[in-house]
């Protein structure tokens, strides 16, 4: 059965597709998509397993990005330009690997093609800890996961995924149990045939470890033709500590990359 993928559109030109992080929803890159409206037309789409799109009970990479891939499909967008940050820039990465044909142009903000460790475990235990607590007002759920995580931009990122059922209990609209079950999965490195010889841009955090030094030759083997940006003063949320530069720097990109 074909996975349904929430998305909206906005604008009027060449498309280009925004795909958020783990944890998230199209409309995490809104910024950024409000500066491109005018001449893109840009699709903001919840992966599977996110925001209001069907879920995949075993989500990985490959996976995931078909999903996205038939949706291109359907949509008749092919071949479009894309923008991910994090989890997001995984997945067009592995879409340009495996179906080339259907990435004219990549940014991908703030990840390298590369398997990471575990490093959500604080994440997940707040997202289980509120699950069970079936609270009934969102500043309970905040302060819930207080007792988990420390920083308060990463606690109101997790909470706009709070969404009041019929009974009026918090839940999560992401699908927790297949994320958790797909997290080593998705964790892994992108991988194809051979290498994507189009554009691509990665922009990284000046203070995040995401991208380091050693990644370069594998970017390198996979995206011969990609440039690197680094963005000083931000961290792996680099759209939202410095959005002006962010927006600059993937507008300049993604009009260059124009045929």
């Amino acid at each position: 059965m074909a996975v349904k993928l929430h998305s909206t559109a906005r604008g009027k030109g060449p498309p280009v597709v925004l795909l958020h992080g783990l944890f998230g929803s199209g409309s995490n890159l809104g910024a950024l998509s409000r500066a491109l409206q005018d001449s893109f037309t840009v699709y903001s789409v919840d992966l599977p397993n996110h925001g209001d799109s069907d879920w995949l009970e075993d989500a990985d990479l490959g996976s995931t990005a078909g999903a996205v891939g038939d949706w291109l499909s359907h949509q008749g967008l092919a071949p479009a330009q894309f923008v991910g940050h994090s989890l997001g820039g995984k997945v067009a990465m592995q879409l340009a690997l495996a179906q080339p044909e259907k990435v004219a142009a990549l940014v991908a903000a703030d990840i390298a093609p590369v398997a990471y460790p575990p490093h959500h475990d604080a994440v997940f235990a707040a997202l289980d800890a509120v699950a069970a607590a079936q609270c009934p007002a969102r500043q309970a759920a905040a302060e819930i996961m207080g007792r988990h995580l420390q920083e308060e931009q990463v606690i109101q990122f997790l909470l706009s995924n709070l969404r009041r059922d019929d009974r009026g209990i918090y839940r999560w609209r992401f699908n927790l149990e297949g994320l958790k079950r797909g997290y080593t999965a998705v964790r892994a490195e992108p991988t194809g045939h051979r290498a994507f010889p189009g554009p691509v841009l990665f922009i990284k955090g000046g203070d995040s470890d995401y991208i380091r030094a050693e990644h370069r030759s594998r970017i390198l083997s996979l995206f011969p033709a990609a440039e690197m940006k680094i963005m000083p003063g931000c961290g792996h949320w680099l759209h939202v500590q410095r959005p002006s530069l962010f927006n600059s720097l993937v507008r300049r990109f993604l009009r260059d990359a124009l045929p």
